[in-house]
C-alpha cells in the first residue's frame, strides 16, 4: 500500500529528499510524474489514467508535505522499509488503508517509473 502523511506533519521536510521516486512534495505544490522517474510524454498511469508525464498536477494537500499515491512504492526495490517512515520525527508517515497493493504491484510501479 502507498504511504499517507497526516495532519500532524510539522513541515520540516525530512521526508521529501529520502524518496527514490520524488513522490513527496511539499503543502501547495504542484507535481509531475517525470520528477524523479525516467518518464516523459504520454503515460498510462498505474491506475488507468492516460495523461502526459510533464504535465503539472494539482496539489494534494495545501498545508502539509503530502505523498502522490500513484509514484509511492514504499521503496520496495530500493530499500527494507519506507524511507519517508524511518526519518519522519513525528511518525506521520503512515500506511495508506485507502490505497492497498502487494509487493510485486509495488515493483511494477517502480519498473514503470525507472526504467
Amino acid at each position: 500500500m502507498a504511504i499517507k502523511i497526516t495532519d500532524e506533519c510539522i513541515n520540516c521536510g525530512a521526508c521529501e529528499p529520502e524518496c527514490p521516486n520524488n513522490a513527496i512534495y511539499e503543502g501547495g505544490a504542484e507535481w509531475r510524474f517525470s520528477d524523479g522517474t525516467s518518464l516523459t510524454g504520454m503515460i498510462n498511469t498505474p491506475s488507468g489514467s492516460e495523461m502526459d508525464a510533464d504535465d503539472e498536477n494539482e496539489p494534494v494537500d495545501m498545508d502539509v508535505y503530502f505523498i502522490v499515491t500513484d509514484k509511492c512504492t514504499e521503496c520496495v526495490g530500493f530499500h527494507e522499509e519506507p524511507q519517508c517512515a524511518a526519518v519522519c520525527p513525528v511518525d506521520c508517515c503512515i500506511p495508506d488503508e485507502d490505497h492497498v497493493e502487494s509487493e510485486d504491484d509495488l515493483l511494477k510501479k517502480k519498473d514503470f517509473m525507472h526504467l
